[in-house]
């Protein structure tokens, strides 16, 4: 069994002075069309960097190329609900991870298995950057907390910590906020970036986004790109 580390829990990124940042939904293994939409946007890997709302892999034909990407000094996810289930793959509900997708990595070998656990293990729950008009967060599902530094303060207690599973697990499969359409937002953050569920387009409640607009949906979706400058979708 595979743990995030405590050192990697949160991720932090410093402003980038060069060029843009986007933030992108849920991949599920569609690289392809996630590279047209970065062309489309005229991404510059010399200077621009994507964040990803996690969920890189299950669904889509393309799972393996998860670890070539990661390999991209340009490309940071956080860990979603899915990508949770390649790092706990020998205790996690194998059934429920079939249906959803996760064939694909009952056909692996055990070594390869292993290095897929191995580099998922290192995905963070948060990632934090700062931007010129304030601090954004990115988290897969949602904030369980009313202020950013609360939900930080306890991802980065120790893994003993008895809150530590749950707070994660809230991290990467709470749908209540926009089921709910809760408006009040979270406190520490100019905006929290967030996906897992699949919706038409972009949604803000209060200053959370949700940007998994079903990009891996066949001729049923589009991969937005939030430009982290001006929280607008890229054109």
């Amino acid at each position: 069994m595979f743990e995030i580390s405590e050192v990697t829990r949160v991720k932090r990124f410093t402003t980038n002075t060069v060029g843009r940042d986007f933030a992108v939904g849920d991949i599920h293994g569609h690289f392809t069309r996630l590279q047209a939409a970065l062309d489309a946007a005229r991404f510059n890997p010399t200077v621009d960097r994507l964040f990803s709302v996690g969920d890189l892999i299950d669904r889509g034909p393309e799972c393996r190329d998860a670890l070539d990407w990661l390999d991209k000094p340009w490309f940071h996810p956080v860990c979603g609900n899915h990508d949770d289930y390649v790092v706990h793959f020998d205790t996690c509900d194998v059934d429920s991870w079939i249906y959803n997708g996760g064939l694909w990595f009952t056909r692996l070998s055990l070594s390869e298995q292993k290095e897929f656990a191995a580099k998922f293990a290192e995905l963070p729950i948060a990632i934090e950057v700062e931007t010129a008009q304030g601090l954004i967060g990115i988290v897969h599902a949602d904030c369980p907390f009313p202020s950013w530094g609360q939900l930080v303060g306890e991802l980065e207690s120790p893994e003993s910590s008895p809150r530590l599973t749950q707070v994660r697990n809230r991290c990467m499969w709470s749908r209540s906020r926009l089921e709910q359409r809760e408006m009040q937002g979270v406190e520490g953050l100019r905006a929290l970036i967030v996906g897992h569920t699949p919706i038409r387009k972009p949604v803000r409640l209060g200053n959370v986004i949700h940007i998994d607009t079903a990009g891996w949906k066949p001729d049923a979706g589009h991969f937005t790109l939030l430009d982290l400058d001006t929280l607008e979708a890229a054109a």
